[in-house]
């Protein structure tokens, strides 16, 4: 059911041109068979798009808690390598605490001036934390103090209790030689991928997706649709 009237927008006519046929990503557009190398790949590409630039590591972080709840939020990738995907929050927060309780998440990447799409899964696990002391000190002193100031999550009387906590901690540190302690509760999570999926939008709706996944255990490969990747993962194509 939609609403009517002059002032109301036509959202069920909104429609987005993506690539045409002729642009269809195929498996032999892949730069690498590993995709976490493929994922740089398409990284890469983002970043050096001047209307994406800083903001290519913007994601969306899905977590649930132990009960199925399920939440999300934008937050900031900071770090990828083999292993996967490292990111920062503060661990009282929501999304810290469902994460502790439940680690398993999802995360996903999307750059509409590419048409461009990767969604990925795995299990989370907290950072070491001398991991999380070297990338908390090399943060502008300000979001710092922004870190320590910040009970994330928790309900506040209004903005004065922020700019006034901010306040006496920017006094507090105010010697720029002054070490800012990083607060036990912040800290690091990195995401190690068990799936690993890329998807580029089509104007027919025909859009590619092409995924990586670790196999299962035991499970028979298909040679005809399952395809041998690069260190341990295998890759398919899913109807959109």
């Amino acid at each position: 059911m939609a609403l009517a009237g002059p002032d109301v927008l036509d959202v069920a006519g909104m429609r987005k041109t993506y690539k045409s046929n002729h642009q269809s990503f195929l498996e032999s557009d892949l730069e690498s068979m590993d995709p976490i190398i493929q994922f740089g790949a398409w990284f890469k590409l983002a970043y050096s798009e001047p209307s994406i630039g800083e903001q290519a590591n913007a994601m969306t972080l899905a977590t649930a808690t132990k009960d199925g709840k399920p939440s999300a939020r934008i937050v900031l990738l900071k770090g990828f390598d083999k292993n996967g995907f490292v990111f920062y929050t503060n661990y009282k927060s929501r999304k810290g605490q469902e994460l502790l309780s439940n680690p398993q998440a999802s995360l996903v990447f999307y750059w509409k001036e590419l048409c461009r799409q990767v969604r990925i899964e795995g299990i989370v696990e907290k950072l070491p934390a001398s991991a999380s002391t070297e990338y908390f000190h090399s943060r502008p002193r300000d979001s710092q103090i922004g870190a320590c100031v910040s009970h994330q999550s928790t309900v506040l009387k209004n903005r004065d209790v922020l700019t006034q906590r901010h306040s006496e901690l920017r006094e507090q540190y105010g010697d720029p030689n002054t070490i800012i302690p990083r607060p036990d509760y912040w800290g690091g999570f990195l995401l190690k991928p068990s799936l690993i999926e890329f998807w580029q939008g089509q104007s027919n709706r025909l859009h590619d997706r092409i995924v990586f996944r670790r196999p299962r255990d035991g499970e028979a490969i298909d040679d005809e649709q399952t395809h041998t990747g690069e260190n341990g993962w295998v890759y398919e194509r899913l109807s959109p």
